[in-house]
């Protein structure tokens, strides 16, 4: 089946042998055995009320803006897409999770310090902490317990918690019970939900935490803020969250804010590599659809992937490949400053396999508008292809390892083609060394291709491109244009964190990303058990914003300065008020976006 109101992935996904999706990281993603049926994510017109009458097993979580989530058999999954009811339908990714002088340097303390306040325009009678505004944070969970989510009489800041692994949502009468209980056993007892890896914790408390187990020393960006805490559902055996659970905590989040006519900072903390990183995703066009619903900001952090080795570029031309206009290199010869190597009049990107990597999967994109021939050369020197370029599921046999491969077409949100490879072992691992895609151009309108492999820290050591190219390793969703997309800086030099993820400085004004960057090395935060630790991240860097973010709501809504400060306003004040890093000749740019965050300078004048 090759259905072109499929991505991708599901396509290829359900053309494969059992076996080859048991061994892929990717194409049993969404599949649940037990019941053989798919999750998917649809952009639907018209309702799907129909569908729900008359496909009573199929389960449908509608939400925002005409996109839903079904559960749906697998034998009527070609059906279903064949619905006129449904636009496209994408597979859900795995998703994977990428403080106390950052405060000073994101320019707090004219806004919460008796000497600061006289200053401010507007009604800032006591100054900012948040009051009024929701924070909500989407990560692995939260320690309810812990001081800083707490106010002085020892009751909870937290309005609901909505635990996804459980299916519960907790009301912060729950909470209060289970807090007033004398252990651990008998707390949990009455609200079972927690953080297991710390990781959204250490995010709420950078966003949000009051500092009282540390007598303010490790508070927070809005330490006033009421909470929005969901625990992101781990439905898959090795314990990853997906897109499909994301999208479900998006939706109750801002219906919640809704009802409770509260405006809310969204953060972010994670994010995946799978996509063209140009924003056409189901996932990528929901946030940007949805950041008009209410009175919201999506903050996203960018990953950790800017100094990784999972994704190189190039440009091809009819007479060879240029990874950079001005570094061509001759016919045959290497070319080291660049993501690829010239060979023959083609590009060849290598790429290397560590020792004992059981399964590995590789995106190509390039402009649908291109045409070039696509052949791998296994490390024994063995070649494979070219590859035909059709849209179907092409399978190599070559020693050790099998190719799945899958040759797509257009999408109907985007001009960008990607060809999809799977690397799956004959036996327990994928055959190590240097593995080559060699780009042999036909005709070039466009010439520039991308390469991504998934996470750097999902691969074994040893696995990764030779040449990797830095620009465009921004994870999705932060790609989502109408997200405020963080990067990571160090506050004690006031250099950027080479881990940060990155833009392109080719991209268009309007899609530049970052958007900002903001304190992310070695941040100190609330841990479970009532204690801090220290994290480095853009996981760290997004909070700072989410958390300004909310004071700058607070200023314009709640005290009545300006009642449309939301979404892209939101991001155009903290862009003008952003900092400038040493080191930098222009900005925007693809590091660090329009500078470092500074809330104080971000209220209008």
């Amino acid at each position: 089946m090759n259905n072109e109101k499929l991505d991708n992935l599901l396509n290829l996904a359900l053309n494969a042998t059992v076996r080859e999706r048991e061994e892929s990281r990717e194409l049993n993603v969404g599949f649940d055995a037990a019941s053989q049926t798919w999750q998917v994510i649809v952009k639907a017109s018209g309702g799907l009320g129909q569908i729900e009458e008359q496909y009573p097993n199929v389960q449908v979580q509608t939400l925002l803006n005409g996109y839903a989530i079904l559960t749906v058999p697998q034998e009527l999954l070609e059906e279903l897409s064949q619905r006129p009811e449904i636009e496209y339908m994408e597979k859900p990714k795995r998703l994977f999770f990428a403080v106390n002088e950052g405060r000073q340097a994101s320019c707090l303390n004219s806004l919460q310090s008796e000497q600061g306040i006289s200053a401010l325009p507007g009604r800032v009678p006591e100054g900012l902490y948040g009051k009024g505004i929701l924070v909500a944070v989407i990560d692995s969970g939260i320690d309810y317990s812990h001081p800083d989510f707490r106010n002085e009489d020892g009751t909870t800041r937290i309005v609901e918690l909505w635990d996804q692994d459980l299916d519960q949502v907790f009301e912060a009468a729950q909470i209060n019970e289970a807090l007033r209980q004398e252990g651990e056993l008998a707390r949990y007892a009455i609200v079972p939900s927690r953080d297991l890896s710390g990781h959204g914790t250490h995010v709420a408390g950078i966003a949000c935490g009051n500092g009282r187990a540390s007598g303010g020393l490790y508070r927070g960006m809005a330490p006033q803020a009421p909470m929005l805490i969901v625990k992101l559902g781990n439905s898959d055996p090795d314990g990853f969250p997906r897109t499909t659970e994301l999208m479900q905590a998006v939706d109750y989040v801002l219906r919640r804010a809704g009802s409770l006519g509260l405006p809310v900072a969204v953060n972010l903390s994670f994010g995946n590599n799978y996509g063209s990183h140009d924003g056409t995703s189901l996932l990528e066009t929901y946030l940007d659809d949805v950041s008009s619903y209410w009175k919201n900001v999506i903050v996203a952090g960018t990953g950790n992937e800017g100094d990784s080795r999972i994704h190189t570029s190039g440009n091809l031309a009819a007479g060879g490949c240029v990874s950079r206009p001005e570094e061509r290199a001759d016919a045959g010869a290497g070319n080291p400053g660049g993501g690829v190597s010239v060979f023959r009049e083609s590009c060849v990107v290598q790429l290397a396999v560590g020792e004992y990597e059981p399964a590995l999967n590789l995106q190509l994109w390039k402009s649908y508008t291109d045409q070039f021939e696509i052949r791998l050369r296994h490390p024994d020197g063995s070649v494979i292809g070219p590859l035909n370029q059709r849209q179907y599921t092409q399978r190599y046999e070559t020693a050790g390892t099998e190719l799945l491969i899958y040759y797509g077409m257009p999408r109907p949100y985007s001009v960008s083609q990607e060809i999809y490879v799977d690397f799956l072992p004959s036996a327990s691992y994928v055959t190590p060394g240097v593995w080559e895609i060699i780009l042999t151009p036909e005709k070039i309108v466009d010439g520039r291709f991308d390469l991504w492999l998934p996470g750097q820290a999902s691969l074994s050591e040893g696995t990764g491109f030779l040449t990797p190219t830095e620009e465009r390793t921004l994870t999705i969703p932060s790609t989502a244009s109408k997200v405020i997309s963080v990067g990571a800086y160090h506050t004690v030099f006031d250099t950027y964190a080479p881990f940060s993820g990155r833009g392109s400085a080719a991209e268009n004004a309007g899609q530049r990303k970052p958007d900002l960057a903001a304190p992310g090395v070695r941040i100190t935060s609330c841990a479970p058990g009532g204690g801090y630790s220290v994290r480095s991240g853009t996981s760290m860097a997004a909070p700072f914003v989410t958390g300004g973010a909310a004071l700058l709501m607070e200023w314009a809504i709640r005290l009545q300065n300006d009642p449309y400060l939301f979404g892209e306003k939101v991001k155009a004040y903290l862009q003008r008020g952003a900092r400038q890093l040493p080191g930098f000749d222009s900005y925007p740019n693809a590091q660090v976006g329009y500078g470092a965050l500074c809330v104080g300078d971000s209220l209008p004048e």
